[in-house]
């Protein structure tokens, strides 16, 4: 088992090393979905019109899946295929929508052409989702993904959506869109009893649906590209670090999928002048190979990459304290630093004591830790102990004996650019007398 776990980690590292090079490469499109099947398409186009009322439509949606179910072994990707999939997702749609989702997971009678059918929703298990969970579904072929070349897929049957789960008062760690999940929608009939399942493709790509065991139709690319890029991705990026009172996200950490104790949490750290954003293509990458998808779940650190390091270093671990506080159970973690975000990465694993600073800058660092208690912003971020729930970490491009770039002429000009929120520019003042600052800056 040690030795699995061993190449599984192994491979995550080779991979996030190479696609954070490589995400940018362009690659072949997914293919267009096929036709449906032709005896079901008035059923279809009555299921889908907005005039028919929702218990109608619905039932509709149940004959054609009932109608092309028994022809699923035909083949992935035939018109069967096609409709009974298509069926499977916008019912899920359908009722959780429609009317405030008053026919949500609730015995339902619904009267079609000519039968009449009962519907329940499964239960949760390893493999499925609870009903009740997310609180809105969207298709996964409505989502556009502009950040990503290559979707990842997988064929099979089932109807592939992009589960939502989006509370008020929003959830910790949660992004502002909501927490976002793959979900397949698969219907088993038994006779007029029929089961709609919200299955858990990341956790098994295959499910018994009626009477077989089937791959599932997934799209693992649709949750993360649900949250939207800005328009100026550079833009936004050259706000967090010249004006980090204007950076769109609040400082943070962030879980790209609902939090699971069974999967290992991977922290992404982006660098200076970028945004949450760089990583998509990589965890998009990631999420392709079976292996990793199974045992690593994705989280984000943002922050204004103006502000100090030792300060945003602060925030990282502040997060990832409160994250151990609400899940005292969660695997090690594994963080992965780019450039300026490495230099907070390597701040999570290392002990830096007073004595240390004294060491280094002698009478100015007793003076500032004389003048400022031990919980001060100024202490905090300066003084920190090696993060023992921190089991890896993965630097890419970090200069860890600093950049010549910084301290150039261009680098000044830069650095001179940089505005700091009004707040933390007070604390450093009130923590620290003229004469600290000439001598921690070198300035006169």
């Amino acid at each position: 088992m040690r030795f699995e776990n061993a190449k599984v980690s192994i491979r995550l590292i080779a991979a996030v090393t190479c696609l954070a090079f490589l995400a940018s490469c362009a690659t072949a499109p997914q293919a267009a979905r096929g036709p449906e099947y032709a005896p079901t398409a008035s059923i279809m186009r009555e299921a889908r019109s907005a005039d028919v009322p929702v218990e109608k439509r619905a039932a509709d949606y149940l004959q054609a899946a009932a109608m092309t179910a028994p022809l699923l072994g035909t083949g992935i990707g035939t018109p069967a295929c096609e409709t009974y999939n298509a069926a499977c997702g916008e019912l899920t749609v359908l009722l959780r929508s429609s009317e405030g989702g008053r026919l949500w997971n609730q015995p339902l009678t619904l009267a079609g052409n000519n039968t009449t059918y009962h519907l329940r929703l499964e239960p949760a298990s390893n493999a499925v989702w609870a009903p009740n969970y997310f609180t809105s579904f969207v298709p996964a072929d409505a989502i556009k993904e502009k950040l990503i070349r290559k979707e990842n897929t997988h064929e099979g049957v089932g109807g592939a959506l992009v589960g939502v789960r989006k509370v008020d008062p929003p959830e910790k760690f949660a992004p502002r869109r909501g927490i976002t999940a793959p979900v397949t929608a698969t219907l088993d009939f038994h006779a007029t009893n029929a089961t709609l399942a919200l299955r858990r493709p990341a956790k098994q790509l295959t499910a018994t649906v009626e009477g077989k065991v089937r791959p599932l139709n997934a799209n693992f690319s649709a949750p993360i590209s649900y949250f939207p890029p800005p328009g100026s991705l550079m833009l936004v990026g050259l706000l967090g670090g010249f004006r980090a009172t204007e950076y769109p996200a609040p400082t943070g950490l962030y879980f790209l999928q609902p939090y699971d104790p069974d999967r290992i949490p991977v922290v992404f750290v982006h660098g200076l002048f970028s945004t949450p954003w760089t990583w998509v293509k990589t965890i998009n990458g990631l999420q392709a190979d079976p292996e990793i998808r199974k045992h690593y779940q994705f989280w984000i650190f943002a922050y204004p990459t103006g502000n100090p390091i030792l300060y945003s270093a602060l925030r990282l671990r502040e997060e990832l304290a409160k994250a151990d506080q609400l899940y005292p159970n969660h695997k090690p973690y594994v963080v992965v630093g780019h450039s300026m975000g490495g230099m907070l990465t390597h701040d999570q694993v290392v002990t830096v004591t007073e004595a240390m600073w004294d060491k280094s800058l002698g009478q100015v660092a007793k003076s500032i830790f004389k003048e400022n208690s031990g919980n001060s912003l100024i202490v905090r971020a300066t003084t920190f102990r090696a993060n023992p729930r921190i089991k890896r970490v993965v630097f890419i491009c970090t200069p860890h004996r600093g950049s010549d770039i910084a301290s150039n002429g261009i680098g000044k000009i830069g650095i001179s650019l940089i505005t700091l929120p009004t707040r933390l520019t007070a604390v450093i003042m009130d923590s620290l007398t003229g004469a600290d600052l000439a001598q921690l800056t070198g300035s006169s």
